[in-house]
């Protein structure tokens, strides 16, 4: 049992020094209506939709520090909100939320009404957890005009924990 809780508390430390613990409970089925909520934003090549590994990573460090560096980051590291959007096989779009205006980044808001669902699996379920959501939605006589995804982890951090959580922001038609 000792030896349990120890690799428990190794994982759990090892998680903490990159990416905060996720609590599925505050994003699940939530609703946020968001008027000009701020953020930074970078582009990000992909094929077919599958972005190209090592640029996500010089993107998101590159975001992080500008935001860091300037003091526009939420401080608490469990608000840190990450979001993918896909643009077109080719083309794919990372928003960091901040709190003000970051030097040298490219600043832009967000608005409207986003509905939230928390997943786990694999990145390639991502289709089949749209249609999850797709009737989600449904049920509450919505419909989503675009989705944004919040990777809790990043791939490290998910296989330490055996988790790989991802919201699900579905912005909704006005």
């Amino acid at each position: 049992m000792e030896a349990k809780i120890k690799k428990e508390t190794k994982v759990l430390r090892k998680t903490e020094e990159c990416c905060p613990t996720f609590h599925p409970d505050k994003w699940d089925e939530k609703t946020f209506v968001w008027n000009q909520k701020k953020f930074i934003k970078e582009t990000i090549p992909e094929l077919f939709h599958i972005p190209y590994p090592p640029m996500i990573g010089k993107k998101v460090t590159k975001m992080m520090k500008l935001a860091q560096d300037s003091e526009k980051l939420n401080p608490d590291r469990t608000e840190t909100l990450l979001l993918f959007t896909d643009l077109s096989p080719f083309k794919g779009e990372i928003y960091l939320a901040v709190t003000g205006t970051v030097p040298e980044a490219n600043n832009t808001t967000l608005s409207g009404t986003f509905m939230t669902k928390v997943f786990d699996g694999a990145y390639k379920n991502i289709p089949k957890f749209i249609k999850q959501m797709d009737a989600y939605l449904e049920q509450r006589k919505k419909k989503a005009k675009n989705y944004f995804v919040h990777y809790a982890y990043c791939p490290k951090c998910a296989k330490e924990v055996a988790h790989n959580y991802m919201v699900l922001f579905a912005e909704l038609e006005r």
